[in-house]
């Protein structure tokens, strides 16, 4: 195990949830989630893979809910059958079988582009399927995504507060925020060292980048798409909390500076997936208040976002005509991408990718296996048509999962945690190369479960007392 500078910083982050717990605690959470790139410790021993701070975090936060009254019954109340943490263990207990067993039953069967640390240090290579420390990793991850959700689904299920995860929710926007513009400033300063305390995973950390002359903003992330990734998260969260709750600064203010951010990323698969994602946010309010009244905050939004998507549409026009540095902006950041020699390399990994599912008759080749650029891809061609089903099963219950009616601020909460994973997923859909979503995007669908399910239990039983565990947090 190696020690490395931000190693202190996951010791105070669990003895922090030590001392809270998974529900006060929340906030200290869900504030390590835009560290993407801060390890706890490295394993040189395990391929010189990184346990990362919020990696810890999450498992802190599991074992404290493990360690309280009845954890186990709790638990299981969280993986009631057809609720989505039924289709997501299921989805657990199939991705470690094909983690383990499928690249031994289906070796040398197929050819797979491998993500395995040993390739990686010479770039992705195409190789003959077989075990790696790939599989593993790929299976901790997924484990942590289920740790992740059971914890927090749990947890607000049985004291659904909506305050607390909105405030928890603001404080991953402002520190995401703060570690964007620190990056930006950093590097036009040449202070990008003061950046290095938390980029301590053994990853290539794209810092120093350029787009058109702009310094591509990074964050606490590795590259601009992992840092676009995470902010439309947030962006699709607060956007759809300010349109559907009680008028608040604070949501006003996380929504500005979010999308502030996300324009200056400078990442071509957020700006993609935040048009997609607009577009269907729409389409959804329509269909959902057809035939009624429409909300006045939301026709206020769908005019001005029109007239200003117009007015944006014309300026970028006018702007790539008569100015080189725009021209070469956008050549760079959207029109010329497919062409380049990466956006031609991530299409071949897709063509792979579903070589790979065909090749191993529809059971994949392994969570951890291959690689792809495309959610979708990387699914089948890793864990099947089955563990793909379930996967899917697991996202359409959980975006489906029901508001109250009679609680304006809890209803937009839910809906708002459930459009940040929408968001996340249609940008996956672009650039994901494994199943793997994110713990962010696992703890926001766990927050969106646990207080939808909240409402249900209250509806049934209004009266019941929670003082056993109320007085535990």
């Amino acid at each position: 195990m190696q020690v490395v500078l931000s190693t202190p910083l996951a010791f105070l982050v669990i003895i922090a949830l030590a001392m809270k717990g998974p529900f006060r605690g929340l906030w200290v959470f869900m504030a390590t989630t835009p560290f993407g790139v801060a390890a706890a410790f490295n394993l040189p021993a395990a391929g010189g893979a990184s346990i990362m701070v919020t990696d810890l975090a999450a498992m802190a936060a599991f074992t404290m809910l493990w360690l309280e009254p009845y954890s186990t019954s709790r638990l299981l109340g969280t993986m009631r059958p057809f609720q989505p943490g039924f289709y997501l263990i299921l989805l657990i207990l199939f991705s470690a079988v094909s983690a383990i067993l499928f690249p031994r039953l289906f070796a040398g069967q197929t050819e797979v582009f491998g993500i395995d640390r040993s390739a990686n240090t010479s770039g992705i290579i195409s190789v003959g399927l077989h075990a790696t420390t790939g599989n593993l990793t790929q299976l901790f991850r997924i484990l942590l995504d289920g740790f992740t959700f059971f914890t927090l689904a749990t947890v607000f299920r049985e004291a659904p507060d909506t305050p607390t995860v909105v405030r928890a929710m603001a404080v991953a926007a402002f520190v995401n925020v703060a570690l964007g513009w620190l990056d930006v400033i950093t590097g036009m300063v040449g202070a990008g060292i003061l950046m290095e305390p938390i980029r301590t995973a053994n990853y290539a950390i794209l810092a120093d980048v350029a787009m058109a002359g702009l310094k591509r903003m990074i964050g606490g992330f590795s590259e601009a798409s992992s840092f676009g990734y995470y902010t439309l998260g947030m962006f699709g969260f607060w956007l759809v909390y300010w349109i559907r709750a009680t008028p608040s600064r604070l949501a006003g203010w996380a929504l500005a500076m979010t999308a502030l951010v996300l324009l200056r990323s400078t990442s071509s698969s957020a700006y993609v997936s935040m048009a997609v994602f607009l577009v269907t946010l729409a389409a959804i309010a329509v269909a959902r208040d057809l035939g009624r009244s429409v909300e006045r905050r939301m026709l206020a939004l769908v005019i001005w976002g029109a007239v200003g998507a117009w007015l944006a549409v014309l300026a970028v026009g006018a702007g790539y005509a008569l100015t080189d540095s725009v021209k070469a902006f956008l050549d760079r950041a959207l029109f010329d991408k497919l062409d380049t020699a990466s956006g031609i390399e991530r299409m071949s990994w897709n063509v792979r990718a579903f070589q790979n599912f065909t090749d191993t008759a529809l059971m994949g080749a392994g969570l951890g296996s291959m690689r792809a650029s495309n959610w979708l891809l990387a699914c089948l061609g890793s864990i099947g048509v089955i563990g793909t089903g379930l996967y899917l099963a697991f996202l359409g219950t959980m975006l489906g999962a029901p508001a109250p009616r009679d609680d304006r601020d809890r209803a937009a909460a839910i809906a708002g945690l459930q459009a940040g994973c929408l968001a996340m997923f249609i940008s996956a859909m672009l650039t994901q190369p494994t199943p793997d979503l994110g713990i962010i995007f696992f703890a926001m669908a766990g927050l969106a479960v646990g207080l939808s399910r909240g409402a249900v239990v209250e509806s049934l039983a209004p009266t019941r007392p929670m003082d056993w565990f109320r007085s535990a947090l």
